[in-house]
C-alpha cells in the first residue's frame, strides 16, 4: 500500500505543484506559524470531543466524556472565539495555496461551530443529543479492536462513570424543545437501554479479570438506571412541556450552508435548481420504468422488483462478488486510480449495530495506527425472524438496491475516499471537510458508475438509481422548505410520497430527519457541483480530458467544499451550479 502511494504521489506531485503555483510568495516562517496554529486548533478540537479523537484514531482522550452542561457550552464558545479571532488575524500572505485552504476551512469549522451553539442551540432544544451523544462515546470504543478488550473496557468504564452528569445537564439544559425532538428521543430509548444491557457486555466477551468485570457491571448498570429515569422524566416533564420550533429560519440555514460547505447561492435559487433537477429525474424514471414495461405502473414495478435479490444464506458472498466485479470494472474502464491493494473485508453486521444499520462502510480514523482494517458491515437475517420479516429485509437487498449501496459505500464513494486520505495534502484536511464533497462524491458515483454502463443499461438498475436520486432530490427541497417556513412536517411527508416516490414508512422517517438535520441536501447539491465542474473541466482540458484525470484531480485535495475544488482545478473562482 505504502509503494503504490508513493508511486501515485510521484504521479500526481506535478499537478500539485501547478496547483499552488499561483499561492503568491510562500514565507516558510509564516507557514511554520501556520501548523502550530493548526496543531493547536486540533488539540482544542479534542479537548472538547474526545468522542471524536477516539473515532479518529487518537487514544490519548478515550477515559475522557464531553462537558455537556451549560458551563462547557459556555466553555467551548469562548475557546471557539479565542481560536476564530486567531484565524482571522493570520493572514493568507505569505500561505501556499493548500495553507490557505486550511485557513478557510478553519474559518469555516469555527465560523459554524459557534452558529451550532450559540444561534441554532441544539443542546437547550434535542433531548436525544444527549443519550445518543454518550451511547456514541462506547460505541467507538467498541467498533474498532485498537486495543485488548482489558484496556478498552477500563476505557468505557471510565466514560460511564461520568455519564451521570450528562443527564443532569440535559434536565438543566433542555429549555421547550420541539415536540417532534421529544418524541423521537423517547422511541430511540428503548434500543439505547437494550445497547447498554445487551451489546456492550457482548463486545468485551473475552475480558476474564472479575475485578475489572464488577466495576463494568457497575458503571454499566447505573447507566441503564440513568437512562431509564431520563426516559420517565422526558415522558412525564418534557413531552407536556415541548412546544418549540425545529425550523432554523432563512438567515442561520444561509450561514450553515455557507461555513459548512461554501456555498452562498441564495436559497430561492437553490430551490430553482432543486426542482429543476427533481423533473429531470422524475421524467428520466417515467421513461425507464416504460423500457421495463410500457404498460406497467411505476411504482408496481418497483415492487416487482424487489423479489429479485440472493437467497439470504448467499447475501454476503453476493456483496463479496459485486465489490471484486465493481473494483475491477474501475481499474479496467480507466474510471478513478485504485492507490492501494486494500480491499474491505465482509463481515456480518456486528450485534450492537443490526438494529440500526443495514449495510455500511467501517474504515478506521485519519490517524488510527493499529486497527487498520475497513470493513464491509451487511444485516443479515436473523434465524428468530418469520418467514415474511425475512422476506421483507431481503427486499431491501434487491439487485438495484444492492448495486447502489455497494457503489456508495465502496467502489468508487466512501471506501475509495478513505484510501486516497493518506494522499491528501495536509493534517487538517483528513479531519475537515465538507459533506458536499463527502456524500455528494458518494451519490454522484452512483449515477457516473451507471453512465459508464457497469450494469450492461439494465432498465432496472437504472430505475432503482433513479429512485435514490429521487429520494435526495426531495431531502433537498423538504429540508430548504421546511427550515425556512414554507413547509409543513405533514406537508413534507407528502413531498416525498407525491414528488419524491417513496412509501409512506420511509417519508415518515426521512421527514423527521429533517427535522434535526436541515442541510441534508447536500447528496443533490454536492452531486450536481460535481457534474458541473466536470463539465466545466472538460471544456478546460479539451482533447486532453479524461475521466480517470478527473477524478483523480478531484480526489486528491481532500473532501473540501467544491468551490475550492474549482480553484485548484479551473484557476478560478467561478460558479458552482
Amino acid at each position: 500500500m505504502r509503494l503504490t502511494i508513493a508511486v501515485l504521489m510521484l504521479f500526481l506531485g506535478v499537478a500539485m505543484a501547478h496547483d499552488t503555483s499561483t499561492a503568491g510568495k510562500v514565507d516558510a516562517k509564516h507557514m511554520k506559524a501556520w501548523e502550530q496554529l493548526g496543531d493547536e486548533f486540533l488539540d482544542q478540537l479534542y479537548s472538547f470531543h474526545p468522542t471524536g479523537a477516539t473515532a479518529d484514531g487518537l487514544h490519548q482522550h478515550d477515559a475522557e466524556l464531553e462537558d455537556y452542561s451549560k458551563a462547557g457550552v459556555d466553555a467551548e464558545i469562548a475557546a471557539l472565539k479565542q481560536r476564530l479571532a486567531q484565524a482571522e488575524k493570520f493572514s493568507e500572505q505569505g500561505l501556499d495555496a493548500e495553507a490557505q485552504i486550511d485557513r478557510r476551512l478553519m474559518l469555516g469549522y469555527l465560523n459554524n461551530r459557534l452558529l451550532t451553539l450559540e444561534a441554532i442551540r441544539g443542546w437547550e432544544k434535542d433531548p436525544d443529543n444527549y443519550q445518543s451523544g454518550i451511547t456514541n462515546s462506547v460505541f467507538v470504543i467498541m467498533a474498532r479492536n485498537y486495543a485488548p478488550q482489558e484496556e478498552r473496557l477500563k476505557s468505557v468504564i471510565a466514560r460511564e462513570r461520568k455519564m451521570r452528569a450528562v443527564f443532569a445537564a440535559a434536565r438543566a439544559n433542555l429549555k421547550n424543545p420541539p415536540r417532534i425532538y421529544t418524541e423521537i428521543a423517547l422511541q430511540q430509548t428503548p434500543g439505547l437501554i437494550s445497547f447498554f444491557e445487551h451489546d456492550v457486555p457482548l463486545a468485551f466477551d473475552k475480558v476474564k479479570d472479575e475485578k475489572l468485570l464488577a466495576e463494568f457491571k457497575s458503571s454499566n448498570a447505573a447507566v441503564i438506571a440513568a437512562l431509564g429515569d431520563y426516559q420517565k422524566w422526558m415522558k412525564e416533564d418534557l413531552l407536556p412541556s415541548s412546544t418549540g420550533d425545529f425550523r432554523i429560519g432563512p438567515e442561520n440555514y444561509q450561514k450553515k450552508l455557507l461555513y459548512q460547505e461554501g456555498v452562498d447561492i441564495p436559497l430561492d435559487r437553490l430551490l430553482e435548481i432543486g426542482m429543476a433537477n427533481l423533473r429531470a429525474n422524475q421524467e428520466w424514471f417515467r421513461k425507464t420504468a416504460a423500457e421495463i414495461d410500457p404498460k406497467g405502473d411505476p411504482q408496481e414495478i418497483l415492487k416487482q422488483m424487489q423479489h429479485d435479490h440472493p437467497a439470504p444464506d448467499k447475501l454476503l458472498q453476493a456483496y463479496g462478488d459485486l465489490l471484486d466485479g465493481l473494483r475491477d470494472f474501475i481499474i479496467k474502464n480507466k474510471i478513478m486510480t485504485v492507490p492501494s491493494q486494500q480491499k474491505p473485508a465482509m463481515e456480518e453486521t456486528p450485534p450492537f449495530a443490526r438494529a440500526t444499520t443495514f449495510a455500511s462502510m467501517d474504515t478506521p480514523g485519519a490517524f488510527e495506527t493499529k486497527a487498520t482494517e475497513a470493513f464491509f458491515n451487511v444485516t443479515l437475517p436473523e434465524a428468530s425472524w418469520s418467514k415474511e420479516e425475512v422476506e421483507g429485509h431481503m427486499a431491501g437487498n434487491s439487485r438495484p438496491v444492492m448495486l447502489a449501496v455497494a457503489i456508495h459505500e465502496v467502489w468508487p464513494g466512501h471506501f475509495m475516499q478513505y484510501l486516497w486520505m493518506p494522499l491528501f495534502p495536509t493534517k487538517l484536511r483528513k479531519v475537515l471537510g465538507s459533506n458536499t464533497s463527502t456524500e455528494g462524491w458518494a451519490h454522484y458515483t452512483e449515477q457516473m458508475m451507471l453512465d459508464q454502463h457497469v450494469a450492461h443499461d439494465d432498465p432496472k438498475m437504472r430505475l432503482g438509481q433513479l429512485q435514490d436520486a429521487l429520494l435526495r432530490n426531495a431531502r433537498y427541497i423538504v429540508g430548504i422548505k421546511m427550515h425556512t417556513g414554507d413547509m409543513t412536517y405533514d406537508q413534507a411527508v407528502d413531498f416525498f410520497v407525491k414528488e419524491g416516490y417513496q412509501t409512506k414508512s420511509i417519508a415518515e422517517r426521512e421527514t423527521k430527519r429533517g427535522t434535526g438535520d436541515p442541510t441534508y441536501l447536500v447528496y443533490t447539491l454536492g452531486k450536481l457541483q460535481i457534474m458541473k465542474l466536470r463539465e466545466d473541466y472538460k471544456k478546460k482540458m479539451g482533447d486532453k480530458f479524461t475521466l480517470q484525470g478527473f477524478h483523480d484531480s478531484f480526489m486528491k485535495h481532500g473532501l473540501i467544499p467544491i468551490r475550492e475544488v474549482r480553484k485548484l482545478m479551473l484557476g478560478e473562482d467561478s460558479p458552482t451550479l
